[in-house]
């Protein structure tokens, strides 16, 4: 079974910055779903205020139902998110394992 990783790059607004890594902090105790191996968000060694959240999946078919869970709590903290990131900053990922 093909596991799928699915990242989004973004620039964050400075001065939200302590706000950004409290909702993260909150999030990353959230974010679960059958199928998801992993969450993690990490900052570029390089460019400050500059994240990638990395979801990771056991299979295609975990990554396509992720969107399917509802959870409240976890909408609201990312309709908070994307108040903090700069515009036009976000890029997307997907990529499917090979080999399987």
């Amino acid at each position: 079974m093909a596991r799928v990783i699915f990242s989004i790059k973004y620039d964050i607004i400075p001065e939200k910055r302590d706000e950004y890594l409290d909702v993260i902090r909150e999030l990353k105790n959230l974010v679960k779903a059958e199928g998801l191996d992993s969450y993690s968000v990490f900052e570029s060694k390089n460019k400050s205020n500059h994240f990638e959240e990395v979801y990771i999946f056991g299979s295609n078919e975990a990554y396509e139902e992720f969107d399917d869970n509802e959870d409240e709590r976890v909408d609201i903290l990312m309709t908070k998110l994307s108040d903090m990131i700069k515009q036009q900053s976000t890029h997307y990922s997907t990529l499917f394992e090979v080999g399987e």
